[in-house]
């Protein structure tokens, strides 16, 4: 193994890189979770947690990866034997599909290529033919995390609410929460799921659910079995500051300590700063002569790029070359596309020099793997990151 010096470029779409302040918050002593000051902690965390999912009303926090918040999602709001529509769009939404048959849900898959987003015209087509509304959660993921993809979720809310249909709308932000533009409330979002990895800079180890009014009430009827995701004893624990079981107290300081530095910068920032880096990314690919996997412009992901390169060539010798040679660590191909795309990740606690850094490594890499591509590619992406 090759000894490298100075920082590794961990430009995986998350976990991502975590700021020296937020590991300097999760450092700190543990305190009791039953006393004041955790109180104190936890009463301030749910209300600063809820502009970055956009929403007025619940957030529960979990100690769980985003699978499991997935699953909290689907046991609070439904029945055994309940229809959900769900969308191919990639390898998470295909296990997100499996999870929901394995506990006792008819899954409607929506067959796609894994180059474009949840269609919004097929939402409105699949529930004005369900005229008895036996389809009662429709799942999508926001951003696609292996693909690069970003599905158009005012768009899907529209074509629910066009087709009069009382479906729930889950979604899945695990990517995109904190990075990209959402709005829970304003989008008419019953479940929004999601975890810490990723835009909020933290390690693994928390997962999100917001709620709506609406999947409250479905709360109420849902018959799927649920002990350790019940919403219903962390909503009455949390109204005091505590939860009914030991939750991850130092992930929680490190979460205060994100949330601040999501603030100070501001969200509307955040979103820019994550829009230009992407538009810089994009600009190289181009450059380079290579193809970005998503193939609808109005979807292109502001957290990750996916590139797919031609069949004469092994996307992972191409990572693996860079991971050698430059100490920099790029997203595989999952499932049906290991070998043929590479992700560069351009999320969380990210900067323009280290985007300028991560795409000279990706450049030289593809040239030492003996990918032919045009070198004006990196002075594209300069060119508008000069721009401001």
């Amino acid at each position: 193994m090759t000894a490298h010096s100075g920082r590794h470029f961990l430009q995986i779409p998350g976990p991502t890189n975590v700021p020296d302040r937020v590991l300097h918050a999760i450092a700190q002593s543990t305190i009791d979770h039953r006393g004041p000051d955790f109180a104190e902690l936890t009463l301030d965390l749910l209300q600063r947690v809820k502009p970055v999912f956009g929403t007025s009303g619940p957030v529960v926090i979990y100690p769980s990866s985003g699978t499991g918040a997935w699953e909290a999602a689907l046991v609070n709001t439904l029945s055994p034997g309940d229809r959900v529509l769900a969308f191919e769009t990639g390898h998470f939404a295909s296990l997100w599909r499996d999870m929901a048959e394995r506990l006792g849900l008819v899954v409607d898959f929506v067959p796609g290529d894994w180059r474009r987003g949840a269609d919004p015209a097929a939402v409105a087509e699949r529930l004005a033919a369900d005229t008895e509304h036996s389809i009662a959660a429709v799942m999508v993921v926001h951003n696609e995390t292996s693909t690069g993809v970003t599905s158009r979720i005012p768009e899907i809310r529209a074509a629910i609410d066009g087709a009069a249909h009382p479906a729930l709308l889950l979604v899945d932000t695990i990517s995109s929460l904190g990075s990209i533009d959402y709005r829970h409330e304003e989008w008419g979002v019953d479940v929004t799921i999601s975890c810490s990895q990723k835009g909020l800079m933290l390690p693994p180890g928390l997962g999100f659910n917001a709620i709506s009014e609406k999947a409250l009430a479905a709360a109420q009827k849902a018959r799927l079995p649920k002990a350790y995701w019940d919403w219903a004893p962390i909503l009455e624990a949390n109204a005091r500051g505590f939860y009914p079981y030991t939750p991850s107290t130092n992930l929680l300081y490190g979460l205060r300590e994100a949330l601040l530095l999501l603030e100070e910068e501001g969200l509307p920032n955040v979103f820019a700063r994550h829009n230009r880096h992407a538009e810089a990314t994009r600009a190289a690919v181009r450059g380079w002569g290579l193809e970005i996997l998503c193939a609808d412009e109005r979807e292109h992901s502001s957290v990750l790029t996916a590139v797919l390169l031609d069949e004469g060539h092994d996307a992972d010798k191409v990572r693996q070359i860079i991971l050698d040679r430059f100490d920099m660590s790029l997203g595989a191909g999952l499932s049906k596309l290991a070998g043929r795309v590479f992700r560069i990740g351009h999320l969380g606690d990210f900067n323009d020099l280290t985007l300028a850094g991560t795409l000279a490594g990706v450049q030289m890499g593809l040239e030492l793997a003996g990918v032919s591509v045009d070198p004006a590619g990196l002075q594209a992406a300069l060119e508008v990151l000069r721009a401001e």
